[in-house]
């Protein structure tokens, strides 16, 4: 057996991403751009003996301003969103549910809220909360084709559940510049904790422009390998967080600077694992 047919993990084999046969995304995109704003529901009495004002309020900030402003800069951009959501969202805030419905966005399930890890859930319930983002979903016209754990949790049930509830790709796994087929049949597309709001902006936080100079660098070491070979690059944001005033207008001068290079594509997470799939040998 080779290297390249091992599987250490027991969920997809080892790929060396110098080996990985060639990616041509659409009119000769260097690199494919997907950007996912996290649009999550928080529970305020969950995990305390009191309500804990303070977090849930800040969350809740996105839901009320923060969304709107990244709506704003994607639209600007011509860049559709692909909404990590929780379930909940469709019923405390469907005013958000529309205008992505409105905007095309894309919407995979990210969960029912994030105050509710998928570790430690039984596959009974696990298969529930799995059930109800997707059918929360489908109730605004969309299939739930992928799939971000919340936390980036799982269990060893997630994606056998995942794929019976019909979803294609999955972003927990962040291990690679490019897509790959797993063992059971979904498909792995490259997400991003190095361009994530969540674990910059948090105690301790980088500067603003230290965000923006790690987008920037991301992008042109991943342009210039896109020459050889596809990249896709992910952008993860969480409206409370880079939704606020004095972060917002970088992302707007990061997307511009992406925008600026030729052979670049903004796509979709199901866009891009369409095209990897008509090419997957």
């Amino acid at each position: 057996m080779s290297a390249q047919d091992a599987d250490p993990f027991g969920l997809f084999p080892f790929q060396a991403i110098v080996d990985r046969p060639p990616i041509v995304w659409p009119n000769g995109a260097r690199v494919a751009v997907w950007v996912i704003p996290n649009v999550e529901h928080f529970h305020v009495e969950i995990g305390a003996e009191a309500p804990d004002i303070r977090n849930h309020s800040r969350r809740d900030y996105g839901n009320r301003v923060g969304v709107w402003r990244i709506m704003e800069v994607l639209a600007k951009h011509g860049v559709r969103g692909t909404v990590a959501l929780n379930g909940e969202v469709s019923r405390f805030y469907p005013r958000i549910m529309e205008e992505m419905t409105r905007m095309k966005w894309e919407l995979m399930g990210h969960g029912l809220t994030n105050s509710v890890r998928l570790t430690g859930l039984t596959r009974e319930q696990e298969a529930n909360v799995i059930g109800e983002a997707r059918a929360a979903i489908e109730q605004w016209g969309q299939k739930m084709r992928g799939w971000l754990g919340p936390g980036l949790s799982e269990t060893w049930n997630t994606l056998d559940l995942l794929r019976a509830n019909g979803v294609e790709y999955v972003c927990d796994f962040i291990n690679d510049d490019l897509p790959y087929r797993m063992n059971n049949g979904l498909y792995s597309i490259p997400y991003s904790i190095e361009l994530n709001d969540m674990p910059l902006f948090n105690m301790p936080s980088i500067g603003i422009d230290e965000f923006y100079r790690r987008i920037c660098e991301t992008f042109d070491v991943l342009y210039e390998e896109g020459a050889r070979n596809g990249r896709v690059m992910a952008v993860a944001l969480h409206p409370f967080l880079i939704g606020a005033p004095h972060r917002i207008r970088t992302l707007d001068r990061a997307l511009s600077y992406v925008a600026s290079h030729g052979n670049v594509w903004f796509a979709t997470g199901s866009e891009i694992i369409d095209t990897y799939r008509q090419q997957e040998r």
